[in-house]
């Protein structure tokens, strides 16, 4: 095609997570010439991707797999691990059991057959990853297990994984404009060819190219939006990630006639720190923000403002439940709840625990603790929950956090099917938590090019998404780690599409 001499790039990515970054990235491998804009400034930029812990799911069959992808494969613990298989097979039925009945879709489909070679095209480019040994392993019987089928991390976590990238992109030759804002997309004759955007000062300019890629996020950070879609008691939740997730890509979208697609009252919501300011306090270095979030619960219990048990900790492993466990939370009077431990798990509590602005009470005897426990008003019921719980576990299983150790509780009416445990061993602690939302799962729906499509199921010519605006991904929860495998996976998708536009 000819270029347009007001062209300011062949490809305009809007966002600069971990989906943007894998579409500037993927669009500059075919050539095309790539500007980023991100609304935030430099310290703020890179997303949510920022505030993981860099966790990333993917299809492998063997410690063989992993290899190519490791930063230090020379690494002596290796040879001592058992990183287990994560198959195709179990991805499907991990995802299918958060579906609600649902069959999987084309979408989730995507995620698992693309899954590991676009780690590998990660890794190629550059960007490395390392073991998950502190929080997805167990050492039994002098050997290194992991469980939960979540075995690697980016090199420095989330914003490790967030620069690394931005250096690739960088080093390609991809240009970033910070404090730059998308407002409204531009549109002739059917078709997007540019984007209006807003610096800090309110000055707007008009930017043109072949093709706009939106990797801006979802709606997480707009309490209206929020309240809109999933609910009226969504406004109380803490927003855990960026500021800038306002749902302005999706509104974009939207506004050129694009779908609604996929499942809007779902969400990312996990259990955090009760006194946790905003957006994951913002005083603090960015890679100290996921600390907030609280998500050992399965070694202890959680007690409500009723002073009762309101869901089974130990059902799954906390792969599987953490990012549920928020939407459970929310929905209890006064919005919180108290997770519950004693000294015995002291050792395998993850270090978010120990974290400097972590906030919890402590006390020697049961009944002390419970005489601590704010917001429970009935502190009689408080301490009969744990008697009873105590009462009930069952003793002649052993504790095993490696697997699911069936050590659960009889005669309960809520049990607790896995790592129950007697609180006997004190100093005993109990941590408040509230909802933290990370981010939302509904959003556009895009064809096999990432090209965004209308609700009569046509392409929105120049106009491609990636990331949380991708709908159909997740439903009713997500297996860890899904999330930025399904933001590489789709953003690498999106620029590959549009650099064919070019």
């Amino acid at each position: 095609m000819t270029k347009n001499p007001d062209i300011i790039a062949d490809v305009i990515v809007v966002g600069s997570g971990n989906a943007a970054l894998c579409a500037g990235i993927a669009a500059i491998e075919k050539g095309a010439d790539v500007l980023i804009i991100e609304k935030a400034n430099e310290e703020l930029a890179g997303g949510n991707s920022k505030y993981t812990a860099g966790a990333m799911r993917f299809v492998y069959n063997s410690n063989q797999d992993l290899l190519p992808l490791l930063k230090s494969p020379e690494d002596t613990r290796l040879s001592n691990t058992d990183f287990g298989s994560y198959t195709a097979d179990k991805f499907r039925n991990d995802l299918l059991g958060f579906n609600d009945g649902r069959a999987l879709s084309v979408e989730q489909n995507i995620l698992i057959d693309h899954s590991y070679e676009t780690m590998l095209w990660l890794a190629e480019n550059g960007i490395k990853f390392e073991p998950i040994y502190e929080r997805q392993s167990f050492e039994k019987d002098g050997r290194f297990v992991f469980w939960g089928g979540l075995t690697l991390a980016a090199d420095g976590e989330g914003v490790g994984l967030v620069d690394a990238e931005l250096e690739v992109f960088k080093n390609k030759g991809g240009r970033i404009r910070h404090n730059c804002s998308g407002v409204e997309l531009i549109i002739q004759n059917n078709t997007v060819i540019g984007i209006r955007v807003e610096d800090e000062n309110g000055v707007q300019d008009e930017l043109f190219a072949s093709a706009i890629i939106l990797g801006s996020g979802g709606f997480e950070a707009n309490s209206e939006l929020r309240k809109k879609y999933i609910g009226s008691d969504w406004d109380k939740a803490k927003v855990r990630g960026t500021p800038h997730n306002t749902g302005q890509g999706l509104k974009m979208a939207l506004e050129l006639g694009a779908s609604e697609y996929g499942f809007y009252k779902g969400c990312h919501a996990t259990p955090m720190d009760l006194h946790m300011k905003n957006y994951g306090n913002l005083d603090i270095p960015h890679f100290e923000r996921k600390n907030y979030r609280k998500i050992c619960y399965f070694l202890g219990i959680m007690l409500n403002a009723n002073g009762e048990r309101f869901v089974d900790e130990g059902i799954d492993f906390r792969n599987y439940t953490y990012a549920q466990f928020g939407r459970a939370i929310i929905e209890q009077p006064g919005h919180f709840a108290w997770q519950i431990f004693d000294a015995k798990v002291d050792d395998l509590l993850y270090g978010e625990y120990t974290f400097h602005d972590a906030h919890f009470v402590e006390a020697d005897t049961l009944d002390e603790l419970v005489d601590k426990l704010d917001g429970i008003e009935d502190k009689n019921a408080a301490r009969n929950t744990i008697d009873k719980f105590n009462n009930a576990v069952d003793q002649n299983t052993s504790f095993d956090p490696t697997i699911k150790d069936g050590k659960c509780t009889h005669g309960l009416e809520l049990a607790k099917s896995n790592w129950a445990q007697v609180f006997d061993k004190p100093p005993f602690k109990a941590y408040p938590v509230t909802c933290g939302i990370t981010f939302t799962y509904g959003g556009l729906k895009v064809n096999e090019n990432g090209n965004v499509l209308t609700e009569n199921g046509e392409i929105i010519d120049g106009l491609y998404a990636c990331g949380e605006l991708v709908g159909g991904v997740f439903f009713n929860g997500y297996p860890g780690g899904a999330g930025l495998t399904s933001g590489a996976v789709f953003g690498r998708r999106a620029g590959y599409g549009a650099a064919k536009s070019i």
